[in-house]
């Protein structure tokens, strides 16, 4: 049997109009299937969405938190029952290019000085209309870095105190030590709708001063 290679993680909370689209781009990726896994974690959603994700079991591993932990807590969830030797998060509510996978992982696969990676990025609508190209160092995303699990674990996952600006907070830990490399092919669809947690403007603003706060940001 092949030793998986990538594990994408997928967190949701009450995503049950989005998630579909999300795991079906992850199904259709010109990597060979074996060669990676989909875990799906779902952190108490109370919308449609178990609904939605029973209609692929079998296709992916999924677990459920009893009660609802936060977004940082449901990631390490996802990454402790990781098999692969990389990790990539890709939110429920976006999708994937075809050959998402397959490019990140080469990359890291064939260039040992290449310690994560990170792609550019289409902004969609609701429709799923490119509203705007994104260059993944000048606009950085909480989402889409392929890491190998090996650094995440020295890093001790997320910090789960942190239910807002998490990935920011892990990449600040993160680069004390390695780098992020890009690539500029627009291989990650990010979803703008009005539920997007970055349109929450006090709770962002208030986990940037706690970002601050700990890293001793001025």
């Amino acid at each position: 049997m092949r030793s998986v290679q990538v594990s994408v993680i997928v967190p949701v909370f009450n995503g049950g109009l989005y998630i579909g689209r999300c795991i079906r781009s992850l199904l259709k990726q010109t990597m060979n299937q074996d060669d990676y896994e989909i875990i799906v974690v779902n952190d108490a959603s109370n919308d449609q969405t178990k609904n939605v994700l029973e209609t692929f079991i079998g296709d992916i591993k999924y677990f459920e938190n009893q009660k609802r932990l936060g977004l940082p807590a449901t990631l390490n969830t996802g990454i402790k029952h990781a098999k692969g030797q990389f990790i990539v998060r890709v939110d429920a509510d976006d999708y994937v290019h075809w050959d998402y996978l397959k490019i990140l992982s080469m990359h890291l696969q064939l260039n040992h000085s290449i310690e994560a990676i990170a792609c550019d990025y289409l902004l969609v609508d609701n429709n799923q209309d490119i509203l705007e190209y994104k260059n993944c160092e000048k606009d950085p995303i909480g989402c889409g870095i392929m890491f190998k699990l090996e650094h995440l674990i020295e890093l001790g996952l997320y910090d789960e105190d942190f239910l807002a600006r998490e990935e920011e907070d892990l990449l600040i830990r993160f680069k004390k030590k390695h780098s992020v490399t890009r690539v500029q092919l627009p291989l990650y669809r990010y979803r703008k709708h009005e539920k997007n947690l970055t349109n929450n403007k006090k709770q962002m603003k208030e986990f940037k001063n706690k970002l601050s706060k700990k890293h001793k940001i001025k």
